[in-house]
Order: structure tokens, then C-alpha cells, then sequence
């Protein structure tokens, strides 16, 4: 099993932009040091909290600066620009990073974000739908393109004004063949998003705020997309992303790691459940979906999602999810606030060189970090 790290990031209100975003800067160059596989970046525009606006812009920051870990975009909202600005854009980063790159891709969540763009009345499933396929199009296939999907909005070519001797009308394709690593975040339980993504051969994160015991939906739909197509899901493909604090000692665990007011474990949990309930995506935090909303207590959902502890607590609870979930290739380390820095990096220490080893060497993968 490998081990990843996401951010969306989510820092309290009254913090300073220029701080946290180099504090995020610095995190993934940590991770980097310590052997993650990859770290993947959210992106929101008009969410104070969650403030990378550009995941690619950000993550660009950290290619000369980071060694070995991949860099992904967690994710890039395809509604919310021209699959040719994205295509372009994402290609010539795949370029930089010489191939550390994995494209995350989404439709774009955020309302807010949709408002501010002039498009809160349009289905940006249906936009993100149309733009993957111009995008995937655009690096398949050479000038002048003249890509004119059927029921698409988005018509791409340069034949009208191509000089191919001089290089103009080309687009750029990605360091990456034929493209790079496409992977989507599935929220929702039982998602259907997840059959197209199996049907695509692009890879599922299953997100660290969806309860345990919805993730098996994941999986079953991932493998029907890609049964429909005559292929067979390889577990090594999806990851699944968990919110994580380990400690060297129990009552730092339980403390930071939960019950403290201060808790960035405790600050995550509150803004996503404020959020999703305005969303009226709550159902995620649900263990049946008729439960009533009044048992969704912060308390009930730092049990329910945050796995805390020391190493050995820790590799348990890893252990016991992936019985619930069945076999998946990597866990994706959540990102916080460092409202404690050393016991945030102390956390992310042991989870590389405590935790992980000792997970494979219980699942039979040998003591590296990455299986």
C-alpha cells in the first residue's frame, strides 16, 4: 500500500493568506523528504478558508523543490475554464514536472464559486462531462484537431489559421503518454461518477470525509465500469483518503486529536459539516441515509472519521478499514492546520516511518513505505 497526503486546504478564517499558503508549501516539501508517493491540492475560489485558487499554479511552486513525489491536482474544475486553457495548461505542467504529475479533474463543487463565474444556473456535471472529452481529445489528436463532439458546447481546431511551418495551430501534449494519471475524488455514496471513471481508466480517490462503511459502494461501481469495458479493477487504483493524527503518546492523540477546542482535527470537522449541510450532501456523515440529521454531532463525527492514536493504535485502525473497505493501493493522508506545528509534522513523521511499514509488513508487502 502507498502512502499519499491531500490538502484542500482548510485554515481558520483568521489567518493570514500569505502565511498558510507557504505553511502548505512547506508541508508538501516535507512530505517529499519523507517518502510520500504523491500530494494532491484543492482548489476553490471564493472560499476563505480552503484559499489555493489555482491548484496547478500552486503545485507548480514545488516541482524544483520537491525530488520524488508526484504532484496532483486535487482538482482542477473543468466547468470553470475552456477544456483548450486546461488541456494547455496541465500539458506544459507535465512538462516542468518532467511526468510528476497525476491530473485530478472535478466538475467544481463549490456554488459560490459558480455564482462569482456567471454559470450558478448551468449543470456543471454535464460541462465537466463535455470538457474531459475535449481535453483528452486535444492530446490524442494532431492539428487542426477539429474536434466536434455531438451534444458538446465546446468545438476546438486551428485549421483556419494552422502555419505549420512556423509551429502555430498546435497545442501542447503532455510529458506523459498518452496523458497523464487522470483521478477523480467520489464523494457521494454508491456514485455513479465511479462506473464512468472505471468505463475511462481514470483512477478513484474515495474522500477522507465519507464514512467508512459507504466506501465498499466505491469499489463495486469502479469494478462494474470497468467489467462493462472487459477489463478487470486493479486495487492499486484506488486510493482512499482518511484524516489522520498519530502521536508518540495516547493522551496527545485523544487530545489534539480530538477533544481539544482548539483541535485543527476539530475545526475541519465542524466547517465540513456546516458546509455539506448547506450543500444538502450531509448524507455522507450518515450510517443509514434516513437517519435523522439531529445525530450528526461533531462529537459523533471526529469518532466516525478521525483515525487517532499512537503507531500500534494506528496500524490498527488502518488495518480494521481496509477490512470494512476490502483491499485498495493507497492511503491518502489528510492534511490539517498546523495549529501545532512539531505535533502536525511529528504526526506525518510517524506515519511514514512507523506506521506504514508496519502496515505492509502486516498486509505481507514486505517494510517499505510505499508497496
Amino acid at each position: 500500500m502507498r502512502l499519499g497526503y491531500f490538502t484542500m486546504p482548510l485554515h481558520p478564517l483568521h489567518r493570514d493568506t500569505t502565511e498558510t499558503l507557504h505553511e502548505d508549501r512547506q508541508t508538501i516539501i516535507y512530505a517529499d523528504r519523507l517518502g510520500f508517493y504523491d500530494a494532491f491540492v484543492g482548489e476553490h475560489l471564493t472560499d476563505k478558508a480552503e484559499n489555493v485558487t489555482n491548484s496547478l499554479m500552486f503545485l507548480a511552486t514545488l516541482i524544483f523543490e520537491t525530488q520524488n513525489i508526484k504532484l496532483g491536482s486535487g482538482t482542477s474544475n473543468l466547468s470553470h475554464a475552456h477544456p483548450t486553457l486546461i488541456a494547455s495548461q496541465a500539458a506544459m505542467f507535465d512538462h516542468l514536472a518532467k511526468g510528476r504529475f497525476i491530473f485530478g479533474i472535478s466538475p467544481g463543487a463549490l456554488a459560490s464559486d459558480a455564482e462569482s463565474l456567471g454559470m450558478l444556473d448551468q449543470d456543471r456535471n454535464k460541462l465537466f462531462a463535455e470538457a474531459i472529452d475535449v481535453i483528452l481529445a486535444i492530446w490524442q489528436r494532431d492539428p487542426p484537431y477539429d474536434i466536434d463532439f455531438e451534444n458538446n458546447r465546446f468545438k476546438v481546431t486551428t485549421r483556419q489559421t494552422a502555419v505549420p511551418a512556423i509551429g502555430r495551430g498546435e497545442l501542447m501534449k503532455p510529458f506523459q503518454k498518452p496523458y497523464p494519471e487522470v483521478v477523480g475524488t467520489v464523494v457521494a455514496p454508491f456514485s455513479k461518477g465511479v462506473i464512468a471513471m472505471g468505463q475511462r481508466d481514470f483512477h478513484p480517490m474515495s474522500a477522507n470525509f465519507l464514512l467508512s462503511h459507504w466506501l465498499p459502494s466505491h469499489w463495486a461501481n469502479y469494478a462494474e465500469g470497468k467489467a462493462s469495458v472487459g477489463q478487470q479493477a486493479k486495487a492499486a487504483d484506488w486510493r482512499v483518503a482518511r484524516t489522520i493524527f498519530v502521536s508518540d503518546d495516547a493522551s496527545t492523540a485523544k487530545r489534539y486529536g480530538h477533544e481539544d477546542a482548539n483541535s485543527p482535527y476539530r475545526y475541519y470537522y465542524q466547517q465540513m459539516l456546516t458546509k455539506m449541510k448547506i450543500s444538502n450532501r450531509h448524507v455522507i456523515f450518515k450510517r443509514s441515509p434516513d437517519e435523522d440529521d439531529s445525530l450528526l454531532t461533531l462529537d459523533r463525527l471526529m469518532g466516525d472519521l478521525v483515525i487517532t492514536g499512537t503507531v500500534n493504535e494506528v496500524v490498527d485502525q488502518i488495518l480494521a478499514l481496509r477490512e470494512t473497505a476490502g483491499d485498495f493501493g493507497e492511503i491518502v493522508y489528510a492534511g490539517m492546520d498546523l495549529v501545532d506545528p512539531a505535533l502536525g509534522r511529528r504526526s506525518m513523521e510517524l506515519m511514514a516511518q512507523e506506521v506504514m511499514p508496519r502496515v505492509n509488513q502486516a498486509l505481507g508487502l514486505g517494510s517499505a513505505i510505499n508497496v
